[in-house]
């Protein structure tokens, strides 16, 4: 159990602000949420790729883990997306990471992309504008998108166990994920990556015949295409330098631009990383990398200090994506699987996971500055940033805030929502949060598909509570049986 202070029992912004300022962790919160009526900065309209969205909250892509054995959605699922809907968030970035190819399944229970097929993606974007519609009256000002994905050394897509498929050896990485550092077999030859991309070019197209007005190119989380942007130890087109590792990602954005002229392409990308780290004694620390410095397999990382975030490569990748004609990016950080102190800051580990080795609102801040940066780094790039659910009840307090400010464009909400999809709505309506569905970081919508059950909320969604056999699971995961 977390021994830092609990979010909950802070009885005010100013409460909280004065631990943030004692951590050093200055994360702006505004004291009072204002209402849509009273003009609040996340009721602001924004343009992403001519299309302009109705307000500045955001739904991140989750991975639910609960599609058909085949690939295709399944009602729990789309229930989910349904949620996302009736959220009043007006940009649903990418709903779901569809796999767009079976070897790329990070579980057999992904959405893929060649069996879903053009009908599989309409009743996706079909349940998430009717729930919108019925909610909130208009759909006009709503960009819902699609986030395609292969997830690399992630992969599991059987239950047979773990297949990754990987761009390079990792010194710290292999060991730590069973893969055979001699094994030449799991690593994607070019030729590889050239059917890799006509495979995210086919799910692009059908995602646009689906009527998806924008599509995500998933390049975050360890997954395939961000463990390209740390491949120097990748020989030929695809490793090496800056441009050899930026290059799988760029060719996908100009190839779906190109063949899908009429899409809008978003990015998600993981703005910095971090060294692996692992549970020792009952505590986090990093995996021991002396014999790996200069540290050269990390994007956003410093090589001399692989605990410590470097922007320069990052941010001259978001500049080349600006240019490129991506219209937003969707910033996240490090890798559920090797930080997730980093990635998605929390009182409470998943159980494959180690306790939170600093408060996690030190990792919040670590996010919120880091995508400030990157705003003042390459301006007229819309950025989405992440991060925000440690926050609980003052969420809201600093999305204002931050988006006020200009330090980032919209605010994303991922676990959040799984309890509470409703927070967008309440906030901009002037409503009080409703403090019994507030995301507390329990870790459960982690832990259960790490343990071969459907990701949602055990906890405080009354649907999963009840739900047999995985209720009966989770909690006997959680006492250890």
């Amino acid at each position: 159990m977390s021994t830092f202070p609990r979010i909950a029992r802070f009885r005010s912004a100013a409460e909280l602000r004065r631990h943030l300022d004692a951590l050093r962790a200055p994360i702006p919160l505004d004291d009072e949420i204002l209402s849509e009526a009273q003009g609040s900065p996340l009721a602001a309209p924004i343009d992403i790729g001519g299309f302009t969205v109705g307000n500045r909250w955001c739904i991140h892509p989750m991975e639910g883990w609960d599609a058909t054995d085949d690939g295709r959605p399944t009602e729990t699922l789309l229930r989910r997306w349904r949620r996302f809907g009736e959220s009043g968030a007006k940009l649903v970035w990418g709903g779901e990471a569809v796999a767009v190819l079976a070897e790329g399944r990070a579980n057999p229970n992904q959405l893929l992309a060649g069996v879903c097929g053009i009908d599989g993606f309409v009743a996706l974007l079909t349940v998430v504008t009717a729930a919108h519609r019925g909610r909130h009256g208009t759909v006009a000002d709503l960009l819902v998108a699609l986030q395609l994905t292969h997830s690399g050394r992630f992969s599991k897509p059987t239950a047979a166990g773990r297949r990754s498929r990987i761009a390079y050896h990792h010194p710290i990485l292999d060991a730590k994920h069973g893969v055979d550092p001699h094994d030449t077999s799991c690593v994607l030859s070019d030729d590889d990556v050239e059917r890799l991309i006509d495979a995210y070019v086919a799910a692009a197209t059908m995602a646009a015949a689906a009527g998806f007005p924008m599509v995500d190119l998933k390049a975050c989380h360890g997954y395939l295409v961000h463990e390209f942007l740390s491949a120097r130890r990748r020989p030929g087109r695809f490793g090496g330098d800056f441009d050899g590792r930026t290059r799988l990602l760029r060719t996908l954005v100009e190839r779906v631009r190109a063949e899908c002229p009429g899409l809008i392409v978003g990015v998600r990308l993981s703005l910095f990383d971090a060294v692996p780290w692992h549970k020792v004694d009952g505590h986090g620390e990093p995996v021991p990398f002396a014999d790996s410095t200069p540290y050269d397999c990390g994007f956003g990382v410093d090589e001399h200090d692989p605990t410590q975030m470097d922007l320069a490569e990052p941010i001259r990748l978001l500049a080349l994506l600006r240019d490129m004609g991506v219209a937003a990016v969707n910033l996240s950080a490090g890798s559920p699987y090797t930080v997730p102190h980093i990635q998605r800051p929390a009182a409470f580990p998943p159980s494959d996971g180690y306790p939170p080795p600093e408060d996690p609102l030190v990792g919040v801040w670590r996010q919120i500055d880091a995508c400030r940066l990157a705003k003042e780094a390459v301006p007229g790039l819309v950025l989405v940033g992440s991060g925000y659910t440690y926050l609980q009840d003052y969420a809201a307090h600093a999305a204002q805030a931050v988006v006020r400010r200009g330090w980032i464009d919209a605010v994303g909400l991922g676990r959040m929502v799984l309890s509470y999809p409703e927070l967008p709505a309440d906030t901009l309506a002037g409503r009080p949060l409703a403090r019994g569905l507030v995301c507390r970081t329990f870790s459960d919508c982690t832990t259960a598909p790490r343990n071969g059950l459907r990701s949602g909320c055990y906890p405080l969604d009354a649907f999963y509570k009840r739900l047999e056999p995985e209720a009966t699971t989770m909690k006997a995961v959680k006492a250890g049986g």
